[in-house]
């Protein structure tokens, strides 16, 4: 339709201060419905909506070129209005969100920089109920309040059909620089081994869980959690803690490690490919406690102690929690403020190892993909932590039953 995606997002405010501040995927559908309704316009709005568009968005496609595309895939283009101006009987649009989802060669197209996105052959777009290879935002016309209709659309391609499809776009005003800059769009990709510096692009694979993002590939300076699963990474939680709680805080050994080790979840934090920190998890019937935190001295000025209590959140949650609770040295009490802590109403002051604490909860939402009863039997026994990734125990489903130990009784 055009190469610029224009008045999506108001403002003049300068574009660095705001890099990222609405992530694309992360904006929340449920708060825009009650304001916002997005839905299939008919030949008739479509083309009120490309009059109005062609006010504020040079080299627009021809009208003509636009209701082609919708025929081949009436998905292209959802029109948003107001609600309290919105009539179900005669519905108008006050703005859109055009895109092509594009199978292989269009995507490979659009990288070389030779598709032409104004007047679109369709036989470069994915048919409807076909898995694009890629997203191009086509148009965007959403000024104001509209805007907030783009939480609305990235609910429509959550469906199976886009999930985890790549979205890409071009532009050519500072407008459109501003809408990819705020919503997290990156400049340069690769398709399919051809470079296309001119293409913005927000990747939608599956991000790992917080409490699984370590890589042993990481970067210096690249902050990533993992649970401890082998007994290596034990000796690297008991390092840790050696050398901050005995070393530093001069705990007696016996009171650093309290028997409570092997009865808890570690998660490890890493700076780059270097042992940064540790953090313990328990469990109870109706709460999770979270202690032990500890980062060696030389990593205290990165991010990687808010790193660990995050992902710590995230497996309680995971697990089904939504009551987690700590001991805080009173010292610390607004460190853990910043996670939502709050010292315990009627809770108590009491010492250990030469420290003053107090009680301190925080109540969590519940994950809506907790692992609970009812969920997949092979999800349940996955390794700790990484309940999204086919286990070792499913591969063995593979071979046929054999029961080897009631044979040879």
């Amino acid at each position: 339709m055009t190469e610029a995606v224009m008045r999506a997002v108001p403002g003049d405010e300068p574009i660095n201060d705001r890099f990222g501040k609405y992530k694309i995927d992360e904006l929340d559908a449920s708060r825009v419905a009650k304001h916002l309704v997005l839905f299939r316009p008919t030949a008739q709005v479509v083309e009120q909506l490309m009059a109005r568009a062609r006010l504020a968005v040079p080299g627009l496609a021809a009208t003509a070129d636009v209701q082609r595309v919708l025929r081949h895939n009436p998905d292209c283009l959802f029109a948003v209005a107001r609600k309290s101006k919105f009539n179900p009987d005669a519905p108008t649009g006050e703005g859109f969100f055009a895109m092509l989802p594009l199978n292989a060669l269009g995507l490979q197209l659009l990288a070389l920089d030779a598709l032409n996105t104004r007047n679109p052959d369709v036989r470069f777009i994915a048919k409807p109920g076909e898995r694009p290879a890629g997203i191009y935002m086509w148009c965007v016309l959403a000024p104001g309040p509209l805007a907030a209709g783009l939480a609305l659309f990235m609910d429509q391609i959550a469906a199976p059909q886009y999930a985890g499809v790549a979205m890409y776009n071009r532009t050519v005003t500072e407008a459109g620089t501003r809408f990819n800059q705020v919503l997290g769009f990156q400049l340069g990709t690769t398709v399919s081994g051809i470079e296309a510096p001119h293409l913005w692009v927000f990747s939608r694979a599956p991000q790992k869980p917080l409490y699984d993002s370590y890589s042993p590939d990481a970067g210096v300076g690249e902050i990533g959690v993992t649970l401890a699963r082998t007994f290596e990474d034990l000796i690297r939680v008991a390092a840790i803690r050696s050398a901050v709680y005995i070393g530093e805080q001069q705990c007696p050994y016996d009171e650093e490690f309290d028997g409570n080790d092997l009865a808890a979840s570690h998660l490890l934090g890493y700076v780059g490919q270097e042992p940064a920190g540790c953090l313990r998890v328990r469990y109870f019937a109706d709460f999770a406690k979270i202690e032990r935190l500890a980062i060696r001295a030389e990593f205290r000025k990165t991010r990687a102690a808010f790193q660990l209590v995050r992902a710590a959140f995230r497996l309680c949650q995971k697990k089904g929690y939504t009551r987690i609770y700590g001991h805080s040295q009173k010292r610390l009490v607004n460190f853990w403020s910043r996670f939502g802590f709050r010292v315990m109403e009627g809770g108590q002051s009491f010492v250990f190892s030469d420290f003053d604490y107090v009680e301190i909860v925080a109540d969590v939402p519940r994950d809506p993909d907790a692992v609970t009863i009812g969920a997949p039997p092979y999800v349940i026994i996955r390794p700790e932590g990484r309940w999204d990734v086919p286990g070792i125990l499913e591969q063995s489903s593979a071979r046929p039953v054999t029961q080897p130990s009631v044979k040879k009784r």
